[in-house]
Order: C-alpha cells, then sequence, then structure tokens
C-alpha cells in the first residue's frame, strides 16, 4: 500500500512507443481473427525494430486473415508513415511465424476437467481454463472511474500527447511518448502532483524551448485543468524531454515486444499483475479474460460502497473451469470482513472461463475492439464491458446495505 506523506509514481506510453506498436498489431490480428471465426484460438505476439516487423505464435482457426497486410495498416494508422518519423509502415519489412496452438492445450480448453470427470457437467464448467497462472483486479475510490490516480492521470497525458500530434496545430510533434506523474500522498489520499516528466519525439526542427512551451500549456496544463482531481499543483515540477533530443524514436530507436508494458496496461504498480500480458490473446486465455473480470469485480465493491479500495486475486489451473482460488483484500477499508465480501464476491459473478466470456460478451465483435485497449490502459475506460457497474445493486443486496 502506498505510505502516508510518501510520493508514488506511474508512467504511460503513447501508441507510438515500439512496444505499445506491437501490442496494437497483436489484437488487430486478433480481432480480424474473431471477426471470422469467434471460436478461434489466438496468441499472436509481434517484435518490431529498425526496418522490420516480426510476427510470431500460435493460431488455430478456419479464418483467412493477411497479417502482413494488417502490420501495414496499424503502423500507418499509428503515425509511422515516413522515413522522417523513423519507420514508414508503407515500406517496412514483414516477417510471419506462425503455428497452431499445442492439441495438448486445445483439448484442455474444449474439454474441461470437470467435463471430463463428469459428462453431464453444467454447460459452463465444460470449457477449461486456456492455461494456468494467477490475475489481478484493483479498484480504488481516487478518480471517478475508481483507478489510481498516479496511472489515470499518466494515461490522459499520453492519449493528450497524442490527440496534440493529430491535430492542426501540430507543434512538431511525432509518434514515440511516454509520460510519468508523481502525486503526493497522506494517510493514502492524493494531495498534490509533485512531478510530471513527458518525453515525446519530435521534428529536428523544433527547439527545445518552444517544445517545452508546447507541451507545457496544450498537454500538461490542458490535462490537469481538466481533470477535477483536488490536487494541489502549486509545487509542481515538470520535465519535457529531459534527455534535450528525443529525434529518432519508435521501433527504429529501441526494440518494441507484445505484452511488455502489463504495469502501464493495468494499475501502474499501485496494485500487484499477474504473471501474463494481455494483447494478441482471445478469451479464452484467463491471462485476459481472467484480469479483466477480477478488475469488474473489484471495481464493482468499491462502486458499491463496500470497501474504498479492493483488490481481487484469482488462480486458474490449465484445463479446469473453475478458479482454484478467489481472494479479496480490501486494505482494511472495508465496511464488512473481507471473508465475508469473499463469499458475497463468490455468489455473485461466474469466474468460470465461459461464464466470463459470456457475462462481458467478450466474443462480441461488434461492441469489442481489442485492438482499442492495446493503448492508454485496458482499465478504468468506459468504453469496455468489464468496466460496467451492473452488479452493483446484487452486491449491496447481499452486504445489506
Amino acid at each position: 500500500m502506498i505510505q502516508s506523506t510518501q510520493p508514488f509514481t506511474s508512467e504511460s506510453v503513447t501508441e507510438g512507443h515500439p512496444d505499445k506498436v506491437c501490442d496494437r498489431i497483436s489484437d488487430s490480428v486478433l480481432d480480424a481473427v474473431l471477426a471470422q471465426d469467434s471460436q478461434a484460438r489466438v496468441a499472436v505476439e509481434v517484435v518490431g525494430t529498425k526496418g522490420l516487423i516480426h510476427v510470431v505464435g500460435e493460431l488455430t482457426t478456419e479464418a483467412y486473415v493477411e497479417i502482413p497486410q494488417i502490420v501495414r495498416e496499424e503502423v500507418l494508422r499509428i503515425g509511422y508513415d515516413s522515413q522522417q518519423a523513423g519507420f514508414d509502415g508503407n515500406s517496412c519489412g514483414v516477417s510471419v511465424s506462425i503455428g497452431q496452438q499445442s492439441p495438448d492445450i486445445s483439448g484442455s480448453v474444449t474439454e474441461s476437467l470437470e467435463l471430463r470427470r463428469d459428462s453431464n457437467a453444467d454447460i459452463r464448467d465444460q470449457q477449461g481454463a486456456g492455461d494456468q497462472g494467477i490475475m489481478f483486479g484493483f479498484a480504488c475510490d481516487e478518480t471517478p472511474d475508481l483507478m489510481p490516480a498516479p496511472i489515470w492521470l499518466a494515461h490522459r497525458l499520453a492519449r493528450k500527447l497524442s490527440d496534440v500530434r493529430r491535430s492542426p496545430g501540430n507543434p512538431g510533434l511525432l509518434p514515440d511518448g511516454k509520460t510519468q506523474v508523481t502525486l503526493r500522498y497522506a494517510d493514502g489520499i492524493p494531495v498534490a502532483v509533485d512531478t510530471i516528466v513527458v518525453s515525446t519525439q519530435h521534428l529536428e526542427s523544433i527547439a527545445q524551448v518552444d517544445l517545452e512551451e508546447a507541451v507545457r500549456s496544450l498537454v500538461v496544463d490542458s490535462v490537469l485543468a481538466e481533470s477535477g482531481l483536488d490536487l494541489d499543483t502549486s509545487e509542481i515540477r515538470v520535465l519535457v524531454n529531459p534527455s534535450g533530443r528525443f529525434v529518432l524514436g519508435g521501433p527504429a530507436a529501441d526494440a518494441g515486444l507484445t505484452g511488455r508494458k502489463i504495469i502501464v496496461d493495468s494499475y501502474g504498480g499501485s496494485a500487484p499483475h499477474g504473471g501474463g500480458a494481455f494483447s494478441g490473446k482471445d478469451p479464452s486465455k484467463v491471462d485476459r479474460s481472467g484480469t479483466y473480470a477480477a478488475r469488474w469485480v473489484a471495481k464493482n465493491v468499491v462502486a458499491a460502497g463496500l470497501a474504498k479500495r479492493c483488490e481481487i486475486q484469482l488462480s486458474y489451473a490449465i484445463g479446469s473451469a473453475r478458479p482454484v482460488s478467489i481472494a479479496v483484500d480490501t486494505r482494511g477499508t472495508g465496511i464488512i470482513p473481507d471473508s465475508e465480501l469473499s463469499k458475497i464476491v463468490q455468489d455473485t459473478f461466474d469466474l468460470r472461463p465461459r461464464g466470463i466470456i459470456e457475462d462481458l460478451g467478450l466474443l462480441n465483435t461488434e461492441k469489442i475492439k481489442y485492438q482499442n485497449t492495446a493503448a492508454y490502459g485496458h482499465f478504468g475506460r468506459e468504453e469496455f464491458p468489464w468496466e460496467s457497474l451492473e452488479r452493483v445493486p446484487e452486491l449491496r443486496s447481499a452486504a445489506g446495505i
């Protein structure tokens, strides 16, 4: 837990960061496959480096998608469309090394441990988890979206940086960028903005002093004014491109890899993260669906007024439908004991893979585009179904409030 009177820092990155380029491509391939075959097994990862995108992984489906075309389209959409940007989706190399999912894994998803033991198993018991592992979900009352304030602000700064780059008045920004927010906490409550760091790729022609002025006014001041958070900014320190120069960026400057920004994707370090990344994986992989479900549970608990902070841990065994464990930790802020709340959670939410997929509509390709999760966080965004608060009344009733 964040200590009283202590600083805490979280970071975000723009969609032009090399790791996020790879996340975006992975999820775009996933979207394309699921649009044709909702039962496909997809685990696609991407490596990006100077002049080359390499797509690897496993794919079991009857669908056909033109992966090189998807790669080029997404790279161009991000904004890498010229040598000036350091990378060009029109001319970069694309290689693909895709195999089929292991039949051992596939079989355990299709025919769960519960079904193998009981041929009359409940329909939601018939799909096993696509992997073993641990997943965490978290929510707190620091922001309107029930996210920790440092990562919430860092994401907004990164998105604003991208919006400014795409605007007609772009002062010379290029796609790659990172933001970092340090807040000061007193008694577990964020009270002041200590430091904001913004690093943005830029045209060589823009002077550092002009870049600093533009980023400060168009990005930092704008986001803080729109945040609605009651934070003291009187002693704020703002650092813009502290390296002094950031002309070469994206995959040309630093190799990218799918799944390497999992703290950025989740809670910015304010809560634990499980062992698996999200992007490029279909919802049968509990690394993704289980983590989304854990956030759904935690957010509903906090929104119901049952706690100010709530951490959910789920664990699964590969091939088994039912979670191995479900742990609830309200960090001392719950209005009822955590053991009692855990029982309520288990009675309110079906956390078997098929239950999660159906209840959250994770295979509804008309409503969910996984490529939209690839940058600016998977949580704290109302567009996604795992941010729904539909279980709040049921939780409140079960808790007797």
